[in-house]
């Protein structure tokens, strides 16, 4: 297929069809066997990436046909930029994404031996000599590999496999040539095949003898848009690992995308990085957009948070945040973008132009207090509100401060407000403003921000008041009101070892005795279950309510918990969580502060 030809299609389609014949950049890295020698993934990686400038139709970006911006001159001059502007902060990889081995016309090219082979237009003096140039510029050099056989290499089944005597191709993928990965271009590799593991060898051997010390395995599954045995490439991800410490070189693997989190255990055994989501990149006339698809990681993220740390770390994507219009995002919408990626503790890369960055760009890519949050030791952040327009997230840090993040992403400008309460104590704290590098004095109770459509603010939170008690409700207890389907469950990771659920269709839980000592709006804590984003209605005393979105617990044996405010009376209140024509999630307890 030629390039012109995906001109008409849409950008999702496009998005599958491109990567069939391209799938998306990153590089391969040793996994956990090299953490005795050279640590992997210690933090999240920092660096540049190529696709976010390959898949785009902004004006003069791929004079040549879609997709026709990578080449070796335009790598090394990224490189170029990325040492001279940003390897002072962190950012050291420099990662060549797909088509290397691909001429304009998306042609594949392969060796004798079925591994891709450089395109010569593309990269004329070859991959090794890339990696080289980039190693002498003190960067790191990435490169990208779709998951599977891919059907070019796969000639008559006769093309033998290097360093493994007798093996062809036809004795490594499924005899019916079943395909895998997410846009089946290629053949399923048969792991029950004795040669098969030979061929990943061969990749990894290749890879590193070029000297590149990351690779991104792109389409895996299940993920990328497919489930089923077909596309499960569990053991695909498992031979790369073997195979690249094999090597004996130290390179970071990182997985692409929107992997199944029903296998985060096999990600974080094989593998440094993991994309959580589909392509950031909107595949229109800028690099992104904020409807498609930068705003999904707020609703995507929260089920992962839990499964990064040290030598592994959710990967959101790509920060083209440095570009003003060919970024195609308002400023306040920049910050958001990269306060998310920072306070998830995503690796930080850059699809952007580096040699054109503006200065508010690269005022973001460069903040050092921002860039503290995301690279040192202390926990990703997660959502202490709702999943609602108005967000609050927060991490407590290890020197017992508070990293909190302010998000308004709805369409016109509101205020936010982070309650200490939801932090766990009361009284006063003092506040810094991470991105102005400004002390904000103190704040007791809580802080209040206008924020303008799409806008955020970052602050580092020091407590000087005093830790909340609270007194807790299970879901489940006897007092406690069942309408509808609602119905008691076993729940072995909840606090009482039971939840209400089957919330849905009207099914309600009305909570009852939930006493307070004063009038007010309070910020109950809610333990929930939930495999999916689920919405609930949230009402005290038989009042109207108000609808509040749940973030995803990433299947339903986790509990998580979210703050919501609730004005209740001095006394004996009710609270009342109601489906509605829809289903809500699961309930394990509620906690009520004390004052």
């Amino acid at each position: 297929m030629r390039s012109s030809s995906y001109s008409a299609m849409p950008a999702r389609t496009l998005r599958a069809l491109v990567v069939l014949a391209l799938a998306a950049g990153a590089v391969v890295t040793a996994p956990n066997a090299h953490a005795e020698t050279a640590p992997l993934a210690a933090k999240p990686y920092m660096g540049w990436s190529s696709w976010s400038m390959q898949s785009s139709k902004y004006p003069g970006l791929n004079p040549d046909g879609d997709y026709s911006y990578l080449t070796e001159a335009n790598v090394l001059k990224q490189a170029g930029a990325l040492a001279a502007k940003l390897k002072k902060y962190g950012y050291a990889y420099a990662n060549i994404d797909a088509g290397w081995w691909m001429d304009k016309a998306w042609k594949s090219g392969f060796d004798e031996y079925g591994r891709q082979k450089p395109d010569p237009t593309r990269f004329p003096r070859g991959m090794k000599a890339v990696a080289d140039d980039l190693h002498a510029k003190g960067l790191k050099a990435g490169i990208y590999l779709p998951a599977g056989l891919e059907k070019g290499a796969y000639g008559d089944g006769k093309t033998p496999i290097w360093n493994a005597e007798g093996c062809t191709t036809a004795d490594i993928v499924y005899d019916d040539l079943r395909t895998t990965n997410g846009w089946d271009s290629s053949y399923k590799l048969d792991f029950a095949k004795p040669c098969t593991p030979k061929y990943i060898d061969s990749q990894a051997r290749l890879i590193a003898d070029w000297g590149y010390d990351f690779l991104k395995l792109d389409g895996v599954g299940p993920g990328s848009g497919k489930s089923g045995d077909q596309y499960d490439n569990v053991a695909d991800v498992a031979a790369w690992n073997k195979a690249i410490a094999a090597t004996g070189r130290p390179i970071h693997l990182e997985l692409s995308w929107s992997l199944d989190i029903g296998h985060a255990t096999d990600w974080k055994k094989y593998s440094q990085g993991w994309r959580v989501d589909t392509d950031v990149e909107c595949y229109c006339n800028t690099l992104v957009s904020w409807e498609n698809s930068v705003d999904d990681r707020w609703d995507d993220t929260p089920a992962w948070t839990r499964h990064a740390g040290p030598g592994g770390w959710n990967d959101l994507d790509s920060l083209d945040v440095g570009n003003g219009e060919m970024d195609g995002l308002t400023k306040a919408e920049r910050q958001s973008y990269a306060t998310l990626w920072a306070i998830a503790k995503s690796p930080l890369y850059t699809g952007d132009d580096l040699t054109r960055l503006d200065s508010y760009g690269l005022s973001l890519l460069t903040n050092r207090e921002v860039i503290a949050v995301d690279q040192g030791p202390n926990p990703p952040a997660h959502p202490v509100t709702p999943s609602d327009p108005q967000q609050v997230w927060a991490a407590q840090n290890t020197d017992g401060t508070y990293t909190v993040a302010l998000f308004n992403l709805a369409d016109k400008p509101a205020s936010v407000t982070a309650d200490w309460s939801t932090l766990g104590f009361t009284g006063k704290a003092a506040v810094r403003d991470l991105w102005n590098h400004e002390n904000l004095g103190t704040h007791k109770n809580r802080i209040t921000e206008a924020l303008p459509a799409h806008g955020s603010r970052l602050f580092t939170v020091t407590p000087h008041g005093t830790t909340l008690r609270w007194t807790g409700i299970e879901a489940e207890a006897p007092s406690n009101t069942l309408s509808g389907n609602a119905s008691v469950a076993d729940c072995p990771a909840c606090s009482g070892g039971k939840k209400v659920g089957d919330l849905y269709a009207g099914g309600k839980l009305t909570v009852n005795g939930v006493v307070v000592p004063k009038d007010g709006t309070y910020q109950i804590k809610v333990a929930y279950v939930s495999g999916d984003a689920r919405s609930v209605n949230v009402s005290a005393n038989g009042g109207a309510g108000t609808v509040h979105k749940f973030p995803s617990t990433g299947d339903w044996g986790t509990v998580s918990s979210v703050h919501v405010p609730v004005t209740l009376k001095a006394g004996t209140n009710t609270l009342t969580f109601d489906s509605g024509t829809g289903y809500a999630p699961d309930i394990d307890r509620i906690d009520v502060p004390q004052s």
